[in-house]
C-alpha cells in the first residue's frame, strides 16, 4: 500500500493499515521458513488399515493356501512333509529378514548399491513406531513396520515357491541351509535390484540422473515391476528348475504313476492363493487409492483369463477338462499379472490371463516332456514361464493408447506423479533386461547354493527313505492315519 493513498483516509486510516501492514509483514516473513520447514507428513489410517490387511492376506497365501495347493498334488506319503517344508521356511526366512534381510532389501549400499543394500538396517535398528516410509505418491507415508512386515511375506513364500520342484525327495536339514543362504545371496539382491531407489519426494526434488544412479540396477534399467514378477517368481522358477535338474528325477518318475493324492486340498490351496493375492498385487500399491483398485480388478480378470484359457485348450488337447488344469490356469494368471497389476488395462489383463493360460499349458506339458526334467508340481512352467511372459508383456500393456495406466514420472514435482512418455522399444527392452539379469543372477547363483549344500551335508534323501516317504522318514509323523 502506497503512503500517499494511507495519508488520504486519514489518522484512523493509518493506524489500521500499519497494523494490517506488520501483521503481513509478519506473515510474509514466516512464510520463508514454513516453506523451508514443512510438516512432515503423518500416515493415513487408511492406507495404514489396507497396507496391514494385505500383510495378512499375503501370509495367507503362504500359509496354508501354498502349503495346500502344493501338498494336494504329492502322494499320500508326502503331503506332511510339503506342508512342513512350507511352514518352516516361512518361518526361517521371518527371522532372517528381521535380522539383517530388510536392510540388505531396502537400503544404501555404498559402492554395491546397484546390487545390495547395507546392514544400516541390521536387527530393524532405527526402526520403530515414529519411522514412515513413503508410498509411490509424494508426501504419502506408512508406517515403516507395516512395510517391514508387508515386504517379509514376499520373501517368506518366494523360497516356500521353490520346494514344489523337488518336492518328495530333498532332506529337510538341506532345505533349511539352502533356504538361508539363497534368501541372502539371491533373494535380498534381486529385491534391492528391482524395487530399491529414493523415492516420490527424493526423485521430485533431485536431477533424474541422481534418481537413477542411487537406485537398485534393475529399476535404474527403467524396467517396471508393480508386485514380483521378477523379484518372486521369476526368480524362483528359474532356481526351481536348477534344483530338479541338480537333485534329479523322483525314483519312477516316468514309469510309476505319480497322481495328486488330494485335488480337493489343491483346489483349497488356489482359492487361498487368489485370495491372498490380491494383498500380494493390490498391496504393492503401498496405498488405497486408484491404482490399488486396478491392481485388484486386473487380478480377478486376468486370473479368470488364464484358467478359462487353461482348460479350454487342454480340452482340445486331452479331450476333457480337468479340475487340476483349471486350477493351474488360475495360478497361471495370478502369476503373469503380478507384474502388470497396477500397469495394464482391464482388458489388457485378459488377454495376459489368456496367453498365459495357453503358453503354460504348453510349457507344463509338451515342453516339459520333450526335455525330460522331473519338476514335480511344475514350478519352472507356471511361475518362471508365466513370469516371464508377464514381465515382458507388462512393457507393452502399460501403454495408454492400449488402456494402460502409462510410466508414471515421478520426477515431476505434482504430487503423485504423471505418466511419462511412453516408447514401446524402449519400454519392452528394459524389461528383457531386467528378465535376463533375474535368470543369470539366480540361475547362476542358485547352482553354486545347491553344489555347496550338497557338499556340506548331501541334497538327496536316500533311496529307502524316498520309496517309504518323507512324511515318516523326516519328520516320524504322518499326515494321514488310515
Amino acid at each position: 500500500m502506497k503512503l500517499s493513498s494511507v495519508l488520504r483516509w486519514g489518522a484512523p486510516a493509518l493506524t489500521a493499515g500499519l497494523m494490517l501492514a506488520t501483521a503481513a509483514y509478519a506473515q510474509d516473513a514466516a512464510a520463508p521458513a514454513a516453506a523451508a520447514a514443512p510438516a512432515a507428513p503423518v500416515p493415513n489410517k487408511g492406507d495404514t488399515t489396507w497396507m496391514l490387511l494385505s500383510t495378512i492376506l499375503v501370509l495367507l497365501m503362504t500359509v496354508p493356501g501354498l502349503a495346500l495347493f502344493y501338498g494336494g498334488l504329492v502322494r499320500t506319503k508326502n503331503m506332511l512333509s510339503v506342508l512342513m517344508q512350507v511352514m518352516a521356511i516361512s518361518c526361517l526366512v521371518m527371522i532372517i529378514w528381521v535380522v539383517y534381510g530388510y536392510s540388505l532389501a531396502f537400503t544404501d549400499g555404498g559402492s554395491l548399491n546397484p546390487f545390495v543394500g547395507g546392514f544400516s538396517k541390521a536387527f530393524l535398528a532405527g526402526v520403530d513406531v515414529t519411522t514412515v516410509v513413503e508410498s509411490f505418491s509424494r508426501g504419502v507415508v506408512i508406517p515403516e513396520l507395516v512395510f517391514v512386515c508387508f515386504q517379509m511375506t514376499f520373501a517368506a513364500i518366494t523360497p516356500a515357491l521353490i520346494v514344489g520342484a523337488f518336492a518328495e525327495r530333498i532332506k529337510f536339514s538341506a532345505l533349511l541351509l539352502f533356504t538361508v543362504l539363497w534368501v541372502t545371496f539371491i533373494y535380498f539382491p534381486m529385491a534391492h535390484m528391482v524395487w530399491f531407489w529414493g523415492g516420490p519426494e527424493f526423485a521430485a526434488t533431485h536431477p533424474a540422473e541422481e534418481t537413477v544412479a542411487t537406485a537398485g540396477l534393475i529399476w535404474s534399467f527403467g524396467a517396471i515391476d508393480f508386485a514380483g514378477g521378477t523379484v518372486v517368481h521369476i526368480n524362483a522358477g528359474i532356481t526351481a528348475l536348477v534344483g530338479a535338474l541338480v537333485l534329479g528325477k523322483r525314483i519312477g518318475y516316468g514309469k510309476e504313476l505319480m497322481a495328486p493324492h488330494s485335488l480337493t486340498l489343491t483346489l483349497v490351496g488356489a482359492g487361498l492363493l487368489w485370495v491372498g493375492w490380491f494383498g500380494f498385487n493390490a498391496g504393492s500399491n503401498l496405498e488405497a487409492n486408484g491404482y490399488a483398485a486396478l491392481a485388484m480388478i486386473n487380478t480377478f480378470l486376468a486370473t479368470a483369463a488364464a484358467a478359462l484359457a487353461w482348460m479350454f485348450v487342454e480340452w482340445m488337447a486331452k479331450g476333457h477338462p480337468s479340475m487340476l488344469g483349471l486350477a493351474s490356469g488360475a495360478v497361471a494368471g495370478l502369476v503373469a499379472v503380478t507384474p502388470a497389476a497396477g500397469f495394464a488395462g482391464p482388458m489388457g489383463s485378459i488377454v495376459l490371463g489368456l496367453g498365459a493360460g495357453v503358453v503354460c499349458f504348453i510349457a507344463c506339458t509338451s515342453v516339459k516332456n520333450a526335455l525330460g526334467y522331473d519338476d514335480s508340481l511344475d514350478v519352472f512352467g507356471v511361475h518362471c514361464v508365466g513370469g516371464i511372459l508377464g514381465a515382458i508383456a507388462t512393457g507393452i500393456l502399460v501403454n495408454p493408447a492400449l488402456g494402460g495406466a502409462g510410466v508414471v514420472d515421478y520426477t515431476l514435482d505434482n504430487g503423485a506423479g504423471t505418466a511419462g512418455a511412453y516408447d514401446l522399444a524402449t519400454q519392452v527392452i528394459a524389461q528383457l533386461k531386467g528378465v535376463g539379469v533375474t535368470i543369470l543372477w539366480s540361475g547362476i547363483g542358485s547352482f553354486i547354493i545347491y553344489k555347496i549344500v550338497d557338499v556340506v551335508i548331501g541334497l538327496r534323501v536316500t533311496e529307502d527313505k524316498e520309496r517309504e516317504g518323507l512324511d515318516v522318514t523326516e519328520h516320524g509323523e504322518r499326515a494321514y492315519n488310515l
